[in-house]
Parts: C-alpha cells; sequence; structure tokens
C-alpha cells in the first residue's frame, strides 16, 4: 500500500477494532439477558453463540449478494454501525417490555411445557438476531472499501482488519465481564456498547467520502471482480471448499461449547469462564490473522496451508484434553496461595 493511503488505514483499522470491542460487549452481555429469559446460562450461551454466528453469516451473505452493486461502502458501514448503535440503545428497554409480555399474557395462556420452551427459545433469538445480522454485515462492507482502495494488497488487507477487529473484540469480553458489569451493571454495559457503534458510525461516515471516491478500480468493483474469479473455479472444488468451510466452523464451536462447560468445572463460574473461553479463542483468531498478514503475500498455496491449519488444530484440541486435567490443581493451588480480600481475587481473576 502507498504511503498516502496510510493515514487513511489508520482510521479504519481504528474504527473496526473499536467495532470488535462493542460486537463482544453484545455477546457477553447478552448471554445474560437471555438467562434471565431461558433460565439457564448454559442454554443462553449456545443460543446466543449460535445466533449470534448464524446472524453474521446472513449478514455477510446479504453483502456478498447486494454489495456489489453500491459504490460507497464505507458510508454503507457507516449506516449500519450507526443502525448497530440504536439498537444498543434501545435493547434494555425492548427486553423489559419482552419479558413482562410473555410473563403477563403469554406463559399463563401456554398449556403445555414444549409450548413455553418454544416461545422463550424463539423470541430470546430474535431478540438479537436483527443486530447479529448487521454485525455481520460490518466484515465484508470493510474490507470491500478498504480493498477499493488497495486493491493489490488483498491478503494484508483481510488479515489486518481481522487481526484488528479481532483485538477488539477480546478485549471487548473481558472489559464487559471484569468492568462493565461491575461498574453499570448489564443496561449501562449494553449502552456503552451502543455508544461506541454510534461513534465509529459517525466517525465512519465523516471518512467515507475519502474513502470511496478512491479510484482503485476504474469500471469493476472488488467484490465484482472477486466474484468473477470465484465463477470461473472449477465447481467441484469450490463445493469441497465450501465444505471444508462449513465443518471447520462447526467443529470450533464445539470447541467453544466444550471448552466453557470445561472451565466451569476448574473455575466455579459460569460468568468468567464464558468471557475468558471468548476472550481466548478470539485472541487466538486475531494473531492468526496477524500471521496471514504478515505472510500473505509468500503464501503460494493457500489450500495446503488452511489443511495444515485444520492438521494442527486438531491435534491442539487432543492436547488440550489432559492440559485441562491438571488445570483443577493449578486452580486449587491458586486459591490456597492468595489471601482472601478483593485485591486476591482480582489476582485470581488476572490467574484464571
Amino acid at each position: 500500500m502507498g504511503s498516502r493511503f496510510w493515514g487513511l488505514e489508520r482510521v479504519l483499522l481504528a474504527l473496526f477494532v473499536a467495532s470488535g470491542f462493542a460486537g463482544l460487549i453484545y455477546q457477553a452481555i447478552w448471554s445474560h439477558y437471555l438467562g434471565l429469559s431461558l433460565g439457564h446460562a448454559a442454554y443462553a450461551q449456545t443460543l446466543v453463540l449460535a445466533i449470534f454466528m448464524g446472524g453474521m453469516a446472513i449478514g455477510a451473505w446479504l453483502v456478498s449478494r447486494r454489495g456489489m452493486r453500491w459504490r460507497r461502502l464505507i458510508a454503507a458501514y457507516a449506516l449500519v454501525e450507526v443502525l448497530i448503535g440504536l439498537a444498543g440503545l434501545a435493547f434494555h428497554p425492548a427486553f423489559l417490555v419482552y419479558t413482562g409480555f410473555s410473563q403477563d399474557a403469554v406463559y399463563p395462556a401456554l398449556e403445555s411445557v414444549q409450548a413455553v420452551r418454544a416461545w422463550q427459545w424463539g423470541t430470546a433469538a430474535l431478540l438479537i438476531a436483527p443486530q447479529s445480522i448487521l454485525l455481520g454485515m460490518t466484515f465484508p462492507l470493510m474490507s470491500g472499501g478498504y480493498l477499493r482502495v488497495a486493491p493489490k494488497a488483498d491478503g494484508e488487507i483481510l488479515g489486518g482488519l481481522y487481526f484488528t477487529n479481532s483485538i477488539g473484540a477480546a478485549f471487548g469480553a473481558l472489559f464487559a465481564t471484569f468492568v462493565l458489569l461491575p461498574w453499570v451493571g448489564m443496561p449501562g454495559a449494553i449502552v456503552v456498547a451502543g455508544l461506541v457503534n454510534l461513534a465509529v458510525g459517525l466517525l465512519a461516515w465523516a471518512v467515507s467520502r475519502r474513502a470511496d471516491a478512491q479510484p482503485a478500480l476504474p469500471s469493476v468493483p472488488v467484490i465484482a471482480e472477486a466474484a468473477s474469479r470465484a465463477a470461473a473455479v472449477d465447481p467441484g472444488f469450490y463445493r469441497m471448499m465450501l465444505l471444508a468451510a462449513l465443518v471447520t466452523g462447526a467443529s470450533s464451536f464445539v470447541y467453544e461449547i466444550g471448552w466453557v462447560r470445561m472451565l466451569n468445572q476448574s473455575l466455579g463460574t459460569t460468568v468468567h469462564s464464558f468471557e475468558l473461553m471468548l476472550s481466548a479463542f478470539i485472541l487466538g483468531l486475531a494473531f492468526g490473522g496477524l500471521w496471514i498478514r504478515k505472510r500473505s503475500q509468500r503464501i503460494a498455496d493457500a489450500v495446503s496451508y488452511a489443511g495444515y491449519a485444520q492438521v494442527w488444530m486438531g491435534v491442539a484440541a487432543l492436547v488440550s484434553i489432559p492440559v485441562f486435567s491438571q488445570s483443577f490443581r493449578w486452580v486449587g493451588a491458586l486459591i490456597g496461595a492468595l489471601p482472601k480480600t478483593d485485591a486476591g481475587y482480582a489476582l485470581y481473576s488476572i490467574g484464571s
């Protein structure tokens, strides 16, 4: 990328850090809200993970279908961020109306436990689905707009965006549970995330004219060019890659659910185990994106690298089981060594 784009690049990366930060505050706090509705933290965490990622997939798909017709991708990104922020500010009042209506009108009218469960799960999913879809639209919009600035550095840009967004997300999960919840509670945490999204949206709108005006591609948008390249790929190979992405995505979230349940056993707290797992998981994704950013231009066979990554992922998952068996001993030693004070609890949280 040329030096004249560096100032714009730093602004866009900073905005995406803040966007990821707010996104994981939502995911962390939603699990507490939905736990109140579903009556079980494990159910709420599973539902939040499923709807969060499913909504993001739908949002990304919508942009892939429609985005090639949009000329101002950063402006569209700014609008989406503002909508996410407004939805965040409205979430707590909407949740109060929803729970009141459910308790006063719906539950007394339902005659079976199955009907109550269907209402709880279905409406809880609908509460967070629109915002999750909007969150899914942010990455393709930002990356598409960014690629128009520097179309020749696609691997570097995508890796950098993935890294910055994931770094923000990892710290957002920790900030939500260790700072915002004790400080301002669930309503305040959601409001903070909403205000962050509004600020990101307004700043992105301020730079959108400059970003969207860059003559990166004189005639064909980046997304359309990518679509034409995809159409030229052998259909069998294309389906195989989609299937591989589906399988690795499913296995990744099996890891997430399994790790939460495992950490609950050793740490003894659902709240912290969920957010610690999210932070560690996303921090790993962040450094994976950074690794790609630094080496993208030197990777000749990306498919082989992806295969090696899958193999090492499986090996690491198997190794984690005997490592986990020692975690009870480590946590016990940590508890025994630290004083039973606020400072001791803070050190325990850092150690865990």
